[in-house]
């Protein structure tokens, strides 16, 4: 992180005799992005250890949130689309001005969350220099256009940085998703309705196959499950998105098949599992596989091994912000120069950067991160 200028220190030496009282934290859109935001909420929090902390997101990725203690109000605004939403958020920045925030940081940027964290009316607003909204923020922070080979948590932070926080570090300051008890009770039952013992090791594998950037070819999927399924003791969960819920029976189907009457039932369906549930499934399992999706960032909030598989994205920016003692695994292609993209235009047409990744690869990853 680059040393703040003369100008900025001043800037800083001036907020620190702010008082700050009332703080809104604002993350929309994708679940991962609200996991990345989490090391940056506790270090608000320590910084402020009495102040009331509100956390805006939107509904699917409110689980990662609804928990955590560092948090006392969490703000869910729905996403609607044309004049509706637009309403919508207006009759919110009203809400949200009459609790006379002090202080609050768009983690964002996108033009919601940019118009959001204006209605609030904070008396000190801060977000990102981004051409066209960088007036509805008090202190502005540079961010890069292009991709950089950066943690996503460590660009987050940058915003702490413009207001005397220091950047947290990864053992301190890992990712945070409290397991929820109920689900935990949940995910126990349904796995010993599967007949999963107490003395056998599960292995979760997240099957995506909705986003063509992030599909790894259902027959890789297929060969890394049978596989699996035939270490010691173990046996195989595959769980899914909505959306690939299909792709993932396939899958079940597909490596039952491989594997013969005698393994068969060591490949384990239990249907699709919520934010909270699959959390806790996770804190369950010897080792986590899966893209780098919502689901992977979800199971870096915990201590088990993860093996991520990386097309489109790079590691340096998104694998496990946690204690780096904790086996992780990034599998990636051989180098391409289309690599990292904005997962827009796949420029050689076929998505070679997954798809090329092989069965084989992700299982001697996977192993090694079993023994």
């Amino acid at each position: 992180m680059k040393q703040p200028s003369n100008s900025e220190y001043l800037l800083i030496w001036s907020f620190s005799h702010l008082v700050i009282s009332r703080i809104l934290l604002v993350r929309l859109r994708e679940i991962g992005d609200v996991v990345f935001t989490t090391p940056a909420v506790r270090a608000v929090r320590k910084h402020y250890p009495d102040a009331h902390i509100s956390y805006i997101v939107e509904p699917h990725a409110a689980p990662v949130v609804r928990d955590n203690p560092h948090i006392n109000d969490v703000i869910v605004a729905p996403r609607v689309r044309g004049v509706r939403g637009l309403a919508a958020d207006l009759r919110l920045g009203r809400t949200l001005r009459a609790k006379r925030f002090d202080l609050a940081i768009d983690f964002h940027g996108g033009p919601r969350a940019a118009l959001l964290t204006w209605l609030s009316g904070a008396r000190e607003r801060v977000g990102y220099e981004v051409i066209g909204r960088s007036w509805m923020y008090t202190r502005r922070v540079q961010r890069p256009r292009t991709l950089r080979a950066r943690h996503s948590v460590e660009n987050q932070c940058d915003l702490l940085a413009a207001i005397g926080i220091a950047a947290p570090d990864r053992i301190a300051y890992p990712v945070e998703m409290l397991v929820d008890q109920q689900a935990a009770a949940e995910v126990d039952a349904r796995l010993a309705r599967a007949g999963v013992g107490g003395d056998e090791r599960l292995v979760v594998i997240h099957v995506s196959a909705g986003n063509p950037f992030r599909r790894w070819p259902l027959a890789h999927f297929i060969a890394l499950a049978s596989t699996i399924a035939r270490e010691p003791r173990t046996r195989v969960v595959l769980t899914s998105g909505p959306s690939e819920q299909d792709a993932a029976a396939r899958v079940v189907d597909g490596a039952r098949a491989m594997l013969g009457d005698t393994l068969a039932q060591r490949i384990v369906s239990c249907g699709e599992f919520s934010l909270a549930q699959l959390r806790a499934l996770v804190e369950r399992a010897a080792l986590y596989i899966g893209g780098d999706s919502g689901p992977l960032h979800i199971a870096a909030t915990s201590r088990v091994p993860i093996v991520g598989l990386y097309g489109p994205t790079l590691p340096s920016r998104s694998a496990p912000w946690r204690d780096p003692s904790i086996r992780v695994a990034a599998v990636e292609p051989e180098p391409l120069p289309c690599r990292p993209c904005d997962q827009r235009v796949c420029a050689p047409g076929d998505f070679r950067c997954l798809t090329s990744i092989g069965a084989e690869q992700v299982v001697t990853a996977a192993i090694k991160c079993l023994t």
